[in-house]
């Protein structure tokens, strides 16, 4: 089949573990932010990811593809109700189940300076031009642990979709950056196997927002891999976690005195 021919290349004697791992079950966090609040389980590696955003309270925080909202919840945990948080899906569906994790999971004074949206997260480089401190952007991409686990999503994959992921990626992350402020720090991310999705979209789009550049990321989980521009989570490595792809880039702050 050809989603393992094309893995099995590219992990070579590595494949073998990975499969299994990805069989198997993941590594979760519970994530409860206080008594009656619904508990939210969200993998390790995702909160790593979260986390890495480095939000402080009082900043302006866009989510921009923000469903199902566990990564939400550990941003506005670290808001503590400062500043504010866009989260931000443009799949009704999506939305719908966003808001409910929103509105059950935390406290209200958190989600007071939270609004809900759903735009093309491509518009936001034109209409919300350099509004942002920090942004998450966990791109749509192509699940490979969903897809090997669900037998009609594995009986049709084919490696064009990540081509064509790639490039939505791309416009995503270049919308991304345009909506950072100078100074500002966004994470990029996947759940992705493929560095066609990881670091060639960001490669890709640094070439063409010259603004910005990828810093590394400190305080890995121990097992991960460094990547040329991000941290890839594989779940042969991590005790279950991800697969969880991250880069932090950060837009170059405006000279002082112009």
């Amino acid at each position: 089949m050809e989603f393992f021919d094309y893995y099995e290349k590219l992990f070579g004697d590595r494949w073998p573990a990975l499969l299994d791992s990805l069989k198997g079950e993941s590594c979760f966090e519970t994530l409860q932010f206080g008594e009656g609040l619904e508990p939210y389980y969200l993998d390790k590696a995702s909160v790593f990811a979260a986390k890495a955003l480095g939000v402080e309270p009082g900043m302006d925080v866009l989510d921009m593809c923000a469903a199902p909202g566990g990564k939400s919840l550990i941003i506005a945990s670290m808001l503590q109700g400062q500043g504010s948080l866009q989260c931000n899906d443009r799949s009704p569906d999506r939305r719908e189940r966003l808001k409910h994790v929103l509105e059950n999971s935390l406290p209200k004074d958190w989600r007071s300076i939270i609004s809900v949206s759903g735009y093309d997260g491509v518009k936001f480089g034109l209409h919300r031009k350099e509004s942002f401190d920090r942004i998450l952007l966990d791109a749509p991409c192509s699940s490979d642990r969903h897809v090997l686990n669900a037998p009609a999503h594995l009986e049709v994959w084919s490696a064009k979709r990540i081509k064509r992921l790639s490039v939505e990626q791309g416009s995503l992350l270049a919308s991304a950056i345009d909506a950072l402020r100078p100074g500002g720090t966004l994470v990029y991310g996947t759940c992705a196997l493929s560095p066609l999705e990881n670091d060639g979209v960001v490669s890709r789009i640094l070439k063409k927002r010259p603004e910005a550049c990828a810093v590394e990321i400190s305080d890995i989980p121990e097992g991960a891999d460094r990547t040329e521009f991000g941290v890839h989570i594989l779940p042969d490595r991590t005790n279950g976690s991800g697969p969880i792809y991250c880069a932090k880039i950060q837009k170059t702050p405006r000279p002082t005195g112009l």
